[in-house]
């Protein structure tokens, strides 16, 4: 299972990284918006990306919109700070498959992943 991670605060990238280390996940790249994000998803082909929404370039509601389009099966994960429920509802309408809320705790994102993975 290969795994994208969208973030434009490296030490967010990490923390998420640190988090499902030895998740049996192959962490295939990083980007810090949702352009080089989109590029990624042609280029490394993930099967799951955590996703910000706030990003420079392209927020993560666009970005997931554009990957729904590439990839349709590929599964979504939104990491965010913004915590107002519309943008959570919204982004799980365009195709997130699960929604958290920073700062990370790593059994929440544990499992989160449980869920989005179908590992219950």
């Amino acid at each position: 299972m290969k795994l994208l991670i969208v973030d434009d605060s490296i030490a967010m990238q990490k923390t998420i990284e640190r988090h499902l280390n030895g998740y049996d996940l192959e962490i295939v790249g990083t980007a810090n918006n949702g352009k080089v994000a989109l590029e990624m998803v042609k280029s490394k082909n993930p099967d799951c990306v955590t996703l910000d929404i706030t990003m420079p370039e392209m927020d993560g509601i666009t970005c997931l919109e554009n990957m729904k389009k590439i990839k349709p099966e590929i599964k979504v994960m939104i990491i965010t700070a913004l915590s107002d429920k519309h943008t959570g509802l919204l982004a799980i309408e365009k195709g997130a498959r699960g929604f958290l809320f920073k700062p990370v705790d790593p059994d929440d994102l544990a499992k989160a992943f449980d869920s989005l993975l179908n590992r219950n």
